[in-house]
């Protein structure tokens, strides 16, 4: 069976209600993501970052900047639900976005981003009491979410797409 290198770890579970243990280790591995980000990327030529992770796919390059833009937004949605009530979000054109002129540039400035967003995202998650992760938003395409379910797919999120790309350098054997 071939694997599908769209969901290289799987497709993401989407629990509307977490254990403070599963909470605690989701807001951990979201804590992780810059870190194996810049794992992934290290040593990268221009060429390989503007290689797709699969046929059709983002390159690399895209895929390092989708990523601050993806979970600026979640950080974003999440401080929404905590100070209002259930409020509307607006999603984002994500493939228009990864076409932009700041999906084609340097890398640094996402990676950079991501180090200085998750250390807010996560000084946010780990000090806000435990009840506040059943506060919702809705998405007009997916429906209502609570915080953890957020949690829980922003912790699939980060880990899904530094697959694709270490996925896509054990493919070719970059190393």
């Amino acid at each position: 069976m071939e694997a599908d290198l769209r969901f290289p770890i799987g497709k993401p579970e989407r629990p509307n209600a977490l254990s403070e243990a599963q909470r605690r280790e989701m807001i951990q591995m979201i804590s992780e993501t810059p870190a194996n980000l810049r794992a992934a990327v290290a040593g990268l030529s221009q060429q390989q970052l503007d290689t797709p992770y699969r046929p059709g796919g983002w390159t690399v390059r895209q895929v390092v900047h989708h990523l601050p833009d993806s979970h600026m937004n979640a950080y974003v949605r999440m401080k929404l639900a905590l100070t209002e009530s259930e409020p509307t979000i607006k999603p984002y054109a994500e493939d228009a976005w990864a076409q932009l002129p700041d999906s084609k540039g340097a890398i640094e400035l996402s990676l950079a981003l991501m180090d200085s967003l998750h250390q807010r995202w996560v000084s946010l998650l780990t000090a806000i009491p435990a009840g506040d992760f059943a506060k919702k938003f809705k998405h007009p395409e997916s429906g209502e979410q609570t915080l953890d379910k957020a949690v829980a797919i922003y912790s699939w999120h980060g880990r899904h797409h530094v697959a694709h790309i270490t996925s896509l350098r054990e493919r070719n054997g970059w190393r």
